[in-house]
């Protein structure tokens, strides 16, 4: 097993300190964020080159730490196209930079949905759907140009709101450059929480040859809606999702995510148990 962490969960920070934040805390591989967790660098759109990126590789190479996943969140279905352009081509130019950071995946989520009271495709939210996939098209040639990874990462607040959803997209995009960034939590609700087992199994069954990474949080129920959690303070069934990930993802990056530094040693100590039982 593999355990890291979001950089961007210890605040936004000058490059040398973020690293070595990261490496106290025992981390050796993150998602690294640019926008969200790197201070006084000025990474905006047209200001990536591989100068910088070495720079900002090198300084966590030096405390250890791999940057395993390029974080780039963008609405790909912007309703936006000028809005939407501009984010596609910013993910574009992860891309082309991605293997200068030494990283091989630039990771985003799919968008948000008109409609997010349904766990299912329904027909409201094809057009957005349609969006995504030329979106997610569009990323995925320029990625194979570089021979860098798309990683999609979905949710119930998203376009991608279930587990067969994600299979529909990788279907009619079939580029072995598009994989998936797992996150179980994202995929539940208030709706359907109680299924989760059948809800992991399925995704695994799905697509779980095409997991590249998996972000690893908790969720418990308040006031009848979900409350996300760190890991291993809440209901998910970690049991069932590490045997899974043990049998048909030995080593795959587990990444600790929406965690607080207060939590993160009992959040290793957690999965690191079960998955060594």
């Amino acid at each position: 097993m593999i355990l890291g962490v979001r950089a961007h969960d210890f605040g936004k920070l000058p490059v040398e300190e973020l690293a070595s934040k990261v490496s106290k805390q025992g981390y050796s591989y993150i998602q690294l964020a640019l926008d969200k967790a790197i201070y006084e660098v000025d990474c905006s759109l047209g200001k990536l080159n591989s100068g910088m990126a070495n720079h900002i590789r090198d300084c966590f190479k030096k405390e250890n730490i791999q940057i395993t996943v390029l974080g780039c969140y963008i609405n790909p279905i912007h309703p936006d196209i000028y809005i939407r352009k501009k984010q596609l081509d910013r993910f574009k130019e992860h891309i082309r930079f991605a293997r200068d950071f030494g990283c091989s995946i630039v990771g985003t989520e799919t968008g948000s949905l008109k409609v997010v009271d349904s766990c299912d495709f329904d027909k409201e939210s094809q057009s957005d759907f349609k969006i995504l996939v030329q979106s997610v098209s569009e990323l995925v040639n320029e990625a194979e140009k570089f021979g860098v990874i798309v990683g999609i990462e979905g949710g119930h607040n998203a376009v991608i709101t279930s587990p067969r959803i994600m299979k529909r997209l990788l279907d009619l995009i079939p580029s072995n450059n598009l994989q998936v960034i797992y996150d179980p939590t994202n995929y539940l609700s208030e709706n359907n929480f109680k299924d989760q087992d059948e809800i992991i199994e399925e995704a695994f069954e799905l697509f779980g040859n095409r997991m590249v990474a998996l972000h690893a949080k908790d969720f418990v129920i308040i006031n009848s809606k979900i409350s996300i959690v760190a890991a291993g303070k809440g209901h998910l069934n970690y049991e069932l999702i590490l045997k899974l990930i043990k049998d048909r993802k030995p080593f795959i990056n587990i990444l600790l995510e929406d965690i607080k530094e207060v939590d993160m040693d009992e959040s290793m100590r957690f999965i690191t148990e079960i998955y060594n039982r």
